[in-house]
Formats: C-alpha cells, sequence, structure tokens
C-alpha cells in the first residue's frame, strides 16, 4: 500500500512520519529531501531554474539559493507557479521510481509531501492522510524550525492551503495540537484500519 501524508508547513507531518516509522514497517518517501537532491549543482532541474529565475539563483559555487528562491516566491504568486510547474514534473518521475523500489517488500510506502495533491503525487497514493493543527500553533513552529518573523512565517503559511482543504480532499485526518496520546492513538487507529504491518 502507498499512502501519502500531506498538510501545510507547521503541521507537523515530520512528527507523525517518525511516529510511524519508529513503530511500524515503513518506507517514507520524503518530497522535500527529494527536492534537495534534484537541486544539486548541475542536474538538469537546477539547469531549468537557472533559465527561468536567472544565474544569480545560484552562488558562485553553482548551488541554488534556496532562500533566495523562497523569497521570490512567497512574495509573487506567478513566480511560485512558475517555479511550482518546473519542480512538480521532476519530483514525480523521482518519487514514481522511489516507490516502485518497495513494490516487491513488506513495507507500506509512505509520500510524506506538502504540496501531494498540487503535483499529483495522490494518484500514487492508495490513501491519504491529512495533517492539520491550530494556525498559532503552525506559525509557531514554522518560526522555530525556520528561524524567521512571525510575519514572513505568516505570509508563508498564507501562500498554501487551508485546514479545510485537507478535510476534503483526504481519506483521513490527523489532528497535531501538540496532544501526543491523542496523535499516537489517531496513528495507532489508521494503522490498524489500513494494515500497516508493526516492527518486530
Amino acid at each position: 500500500m502507498v499512502i501519502g501524508i500531506t498538510g501545510s508547513s507547521g503541521a507537523g507531518k515530520s512528527t507523525i512520519c517518525k511516529m510511524l516509522k519508529n513503530e511500524y514497517k515503513v518506507k517514507i518517501i520524503n518530497a522535500d529531501k527529494v527536492a534537495k537532491k534534484l537541486s544539486r549543482k548541475g542536474t538538469s532541474y537546477t539547469i531549468e531554474i537557472i533559465e527561468k529565475f536567472g544565474k544569480d539563483i545560484v552562488d558562485e559555487e553553482g548551488e541554488l539559493r534556496r532562500k533566495r528562491l523562497a523569497e521570490l516566491i512567497y512574495n509573487d504568486s506567478e513566480k511560485r507557479k512558475k517555479l511550482n510547474n518546473c519542480t512538480f514534473k521532476y519530483i514525480k518521475k523521482e518519487i514514481e521510481k522511489l516507490v516502485k523500489k518497495e513494490i516487491n517488500t513488506d513495507n507500506t510506502v509512505i509520500i510524506d509531501a506538502p504540496l501531494l495533491f498540487e503535483c499529483e503525487l495522490d494518484k500514487l497514493c492508495d490513501k491519504v492522510i491529512g495533517i492539520i493543527s491550530k494556525r498559532e500553533l503552525q506559525i509557531e513552529r514554522i518560526v522555530a524550525r525556520d528561524n524567521i518573523d512571525y510575519e514572513t512565517a505568516e505570509k508563508r503559511l498564507n501562500a498554501q492551503e487551508t485546514n479545510e482543504f485537507y478535510v476534503k480532499k483526504c481519506n483521513e485526518i490527523i489532528e497535531n495540537n501538540n496532544d501526543i496520546f491523542k496523535i499516537e492513538e489517531s496513528v495507532e487507529k489508521i494503522a490498524k484500519k489500513y494494515k500497516i504491518n508493526k516492527k518486530d
């Protein structure tokens, strides 16, 4: 089985994936890590990004300046759309390869992707779990994680889908409002429902 885990920034997708990885036989495919790998110096993806956004989007070593790119896209919806159109095709292709590698194993494949639906990765999934959280908590987590100010974190969140989007689109919802017992209970319930094997 292939399960997608999605949600907006700071919702706590990593927390849920960590729980699953610790207790169950799962293979986590992290879309952000795939994107970082694809954006190394000299890759087809990086070359296309330079063509679209100019040479100053990479540093003197030819490595992508991710912070600069983030500033550009969160302040300009057209640039964000242009980046996403470029990024999605590369990520989807790479994740398809990684999923195929796990077909003959007893692992449940988890695709951890904030833009799961936008990237059409949901088409690779049997089920999709949405992680949602209170907005203020999300902003606090983004500020702490990315070492940015409140206003920048809020702007990032405003550029993403709302909790209602995930409630409507996903098969299951886990609320992550820092109640660890409630989260563990939700994870266990979903694992039983979808027959995710526990580790020996």
